[in-house]
């Protein structure tokens, strides 16, 4: 008795819980900041080939179909979609969201990394630093605020300019540059909202906000995370009777094993 069938929803209930925990962790970042969600993709696996197609029959002729059992299914692969988020006005003169393509871009002790979330601050030396607990990640490149500053402003174009009480005009401090990537489905994510660039997200290209494939920057505002509660909830509603589907045939393939070991009793 050849308990295939176990085995192949088995395949079935580990590819469901994969796609539970990528649900739950769209759940969890539902306020995050520029959190993009992520989806499950899934494949078939290999198939045992009774009889092929186009075999030849009894008379010589050619089948037009074979027989053929699938094993089971498996996590092809998870994608992130990176659909724009709703604005979430702050009116904190620090927070910067991107309308449209882009990263932010910021420096660690590892190379680059990327961001969309925009909850800047200024550290004790004057620099821009991303709004993070764990570690000051520097922007890049970097943009200093004096301290005898009493305001900045942050054009469309990504010019950073201050004020102070002793001029009337703007004092330029630098310049906002915007990160895209062919493949940003490439990308690695390490948390904290940020993102580093690999073999698959191919070359970082570098330019001003508002140049053409390059997104806006809007001051005093946020990007919120682009997570659909109510299409969240469908999907963990459809994996959890997919899973209980698949517990099912296991049951059933188990009576059915059952049933065919009792036979030498009858």
């Amino acid at each position: 008795m050849s308990v295939q069938t176990l085995y192949t929803a088995a395949t079935g209930m580990e590819a469901l819980e994969t796609k539970l925990d990528v649900i739950a962790n769209n759940m969890a970042n539902i306020n995050t900041t520029a959190f993009k969600k992520d989806r499950a993709n899934f494949e078939d696996l290999f198939y045992r080939q009774y009889r092929l197609p186009g075999a030849q029959d009894a008379d010589g002729g050619i089948t037009s179909t074979g027989i053929e059992v699938g094993l089971g299914s498996r996590v092809s692969s998870t994608q992130t979609n990176y659909v724009q988020g709703a604005m979430q006005v702050t009116n904190n003169p620090l927070d910067w969201a991107i309308e449209g393509r882009g990263f932010f871009k910021v420096n660690s002790i590892n190379g680059p990394l990327y961001t969309r979330s925009g909850n800047f601050g200024v550290d004790a030396n004057g620099q821009i630093v991303m709004g993070s607990a764990t570690q000051g990640w520097i922007l890049d490149p970097p943009i200093n605020i004096p301290d005898n500053a009493t305001g900045v402003v942050v054009a469309t174009d990504g010019q950073v300019s201050y004020s102070t009480s002793d001029s009337t005009s703007l004092i330029p401090a630098g310049q906002l540059l915007l990160t895209t990537f062919i493949n940003p489905d490439g990308l690695l994510k390490m948390g904290d909202g940020l993102y580093q660039a690999t073999d698959s997200s191919g070359i970082a290209t570098e330019a001003n906000p508002g140049q053409p494939g390059m997104g806006n920057i809007r001051q005093g505002a946020l990007e919120a995370s682009n997570v659909e509660p109510v299409q969240e909830l469908i999907d963990l509603i459809t994996t959890q009777r997919a899973f209980e589907l698949n517990s099912q045939v296991v049951q059933a393939g188990d009576q059915i094993m059952q049933v065919a070991a009792n036979l030498r009793r009858f």
